[in-house]
């Protein structure tokens, strides 16, 4: 198959050495072809299926490689429907998800105002180029789904391929709870200044997010419509959960305002706070303090409900333990539900005017109610509306002022954008491979550690070294905001790394967040203060790692802020593609244990000194790299790694400290 139209997921280092022209490099990847049959059943959405798709593919192991979906199926996919799916190839780990080029394709073109010479332009080249959609295609492996068999399903509480059914999440949310708390019995917690009280599986946070899940306009008309039932029945939002709404498009909000719907979301509390990134980013903002002080009196074990892609640990909110993805319509539904053991088939979400119970399937609307919604409020001008135009962006872009000049005026005083050290001192020759020597663990971290983990995107704590840097910049906590807002500093970022509220380091059992055993003394400390101490002894690093290390988002400065506390090497079972790619970028040595060694059959505790041998002499993509291992009682243990540079391009870049460094030698 021709690839030349293909875009797959860059981390951001690519991205940023892809503007400076630097072609990207990989492996060629095997191809899994995803059939689906069938089409989705009266009353499920574009989200349930998603989530299954993610759930299929984790299970199948697609990491490192591309899925092309196809079939019979495709047709009864609008193209919001597979944008859903394309759009959380992260989640399932493949470097993308793809669909062929169909009369769907131009019928979305048509109707997101694209002109006809384009359209026919995009069928001609599709159909010469073989891109167009065909059952005679040559897969590395397949798999299938009929979509028929799709029901309800919701993810959570930690990871995007936690697939639950919605027929099953309240006895589901009982045995996460009691496994993770082993409480007995639910703590319950009352409220200041009001009349209500909070208590385990009570959800604090219901969000729409602006990822494509929510750029679908079935599930938001769904969404509307169940809100206007809801409240036309008199149904009200549970007073303790806070409720947002954040499209991705504006064209979002005037199909809603059309068809009449966004008065009762509003209604219910889902008032558009913005249009981009928000809770699904960590930037749900603060709990009210009233709740923030019920939750830690009794240690309140609290849910999140929200429609993005994302649910990882610590992301949403560092006072919610437990988070779900689902739909936009359930979204509302459990708002309106304010607790996790409700169960949406079975139970009443309140009482209407006669007082008659109400259930799910009472508001829940039809596929003929969400069609006839659509076909009236959305239509191709509200796109060339909004688009025809977007250069000057909103007059609040307008209003910044800015001075003219050939390169980026630093602001010395600034607290969010700092100018970042990697150039500086560069040598004008590459350093090539340097000797790693005794270094240090600085982290033993189990599977499926995210980049989430490794470089927080949620909100700053007071106690951390972050916080500490901000009290010294007079900065007061109101004003800390989130890793997610402040990563254009790197001294916060670096500072973040390995920060996680939730991460677990092995090397200091029965601690939670971002601390290490400094060794010799095994004093246990913040990592960032363990990298202050090791620096001044000249200590060299490395982070040993389980299966699949840097899953989910590609963020880049779960690289880089590695690459700042000077870790050297990243020796793991398994990497996720892209941050092991950014790792290379960052002039990181990944190591994958192969022979079926691992960090527990290896009994490593953070006490050992590994040393890299003979990588000074160079090496080559995919070669064997011999790693010794000194333990605490003087016994001596060498094994093979495999080197996961895995092209010569990558090798040069390594050798040159990184990617950005490669580029900028090339152009002096």
């Amino acid at each position: 198959m021709d690839y030349q139209f293909l875009v797959g997921g860059v981390g951001g280092i690519e991205a940023e050495a892809g503007m400076l022209g630097q072609p990207i490099s990989m492996l060629i990847p095997e191809v899994i072809g995803f059939e689906v049959k069938n089409k989705m059943p009266e009353g499920t959405t574009a989200t349930d299926l998603v989530l299954t798709v993610v759930k299929i593919l984790r299970d199948k192991g697609v990491v490192g490689k591309f899925v092309e979906f196809y079939g019979d199926g495709l047709k009864n996919l609008t193209l919001a429907d597979r944008a859903t799916i394309a759009n959380m190839a992260p989640e399932y780990g493949a470097t993308c998800g793809f669909f062929p080029i169909d009369d769907e394709t131009l019928k979305y073109l048509r109707f997101s105002g694209r002109n006809e010479h384009i359209v026919s332009t995009v069928e001609k080249y599709a159909k010469e180029q073989g891109l167009w959609a065909s059952e005679n295609i040559e897969f590395t492996d397949r798999v299938s789904l009929d979509m028929s068999s799709i029901v309800p399903t919701i993810s959570g509480p930690k990871r995007p391929q936690d697939k639950v059914l919605l027929s099953q999440a309240s006895s589901e949310f009982k045995k996460v709870y009691e496994n993770t708390t082993e409480r007995k019995e639910k703590y319950i917690s009352k409220v200041n200044n009001t009349n209500f009280e909070i208590k385990d599986g009570s959800i604090l946070i219901a969000a729409i997010t602006s990822c494509t899940n929510t750029s679908n306009p079935n599930v938001l008309i769904g969404a509307g419509l169940l809100a206007k039932k809801a409240v036309e029945l008199g149904l009200k939002t549970k007073p303790w959960v806070k409720t947002s709404f954040a499209p991705g498009s504006q064209v979002v909000t005037d199909y809603l305002e059309k068809a009449g719907l966004n008065k009762y979301l509003d209604e219910l509390g889902f008032n558009l706070v913005g249009y981009g990134c928000t809770t699904c980013i960590g930037n749900s903002g603060p709990l009210p303090d009233n709740i923030v002080e019920a939750i830690e009196k009794k240690n309140i074990y609290a849910v999140s409900v929200l429609s993005g892609n994302r649910n990882f640990e610590g992301r949403i909110s560092p006072h919610i333990k437990a988070n779900y993805l689902a739909s936009p319509p359930l979204v509302v539904a459990y708002a309106l539900a304010g607790h996790m053991e409700l169960d949406l088939y079975k139970d009443s979400l309140g009482k209407d005017k006669n007082g008659k119970d109400i259930f799910l399937k009472d508001i829940w609307p039809s596929n003929k109610e969400i069609e006839d919604i659509l076909q009236q409020a959305l239509n191709a001008e509200m796109f060339v509306k909004r688009y025809s135009n977007v250069s000057d962006g909103p007059i609040q872009w307008q209003k910044i002022k800015t001075e003219k000049s050939s390169i980026y005026k630093w602001d010395q005083g600034s607290t969010y954008v700092k100018k970042p050290p990697f150039f500086n001192n560069l040598p004008d020759e590459p350093e090539g491979f340097k000797q790693i020597k005794d270094a240090r663990p600085l982290l033993i971290l189990g599977d499926m550690v995210t980049t989430d983990h490794i470089s927080p995107a949620g909100s700053i704590q007071k106690e951390s070294p972050t916080g500490e840097y901000f009290m010294e910049h007079q900065i007061l906590p109101k004003d800390f905001n989130s890793y997610g807002s402040r990563r254009g500093n790197h001294e916060v970022m670096m500072r973040g790394t390995f920060a996680n509220i939730r991460i677990k380091n092995e090397i200091a059992p029965g601690t939670e967040g971002g601390f290490t055993k400094l060794f010799p003394e095994e004093k246990i400390m913040p990592v960032y203060d363990a990298v202050v101490e090791y620096k001044k002894r000249g200590t060299d690093l490395v982070v040993i790692g389980g299966k699949e290390y840097g899953t989910g988002s590609s963020r880049d400065w779960a690289a880089k802020g590695t690459k700042l506390l000077g870790i050297k090497a990243i020796i793991a079972e398994s990497f996720e593609r892209i941050h092991r790619s950014n790792l290379v970028g960052m002039g990181i040595l990944p190591l994958q244990f192969v022979d079926g060694m691992n960090r527990i059959n290896l009994k490593l505790e953070g006490s050992e000194l590994i040393s890299l041998l003979n990588i000074e002499k160079g090496m080559e993509p995919s070669e064997k790299v011999e790693l010794e291992i000194k333990y605490k009682s003087g016994d001596i243990k060498k094994i093979k790694t495999l080197c996961r540079i895995d092209t010569k391009n990558e090798l040069e870049y390594y050798k040159n400290g990184g990617i950005l460094q490669y580029v900028l030698r090339n152009l002096i």
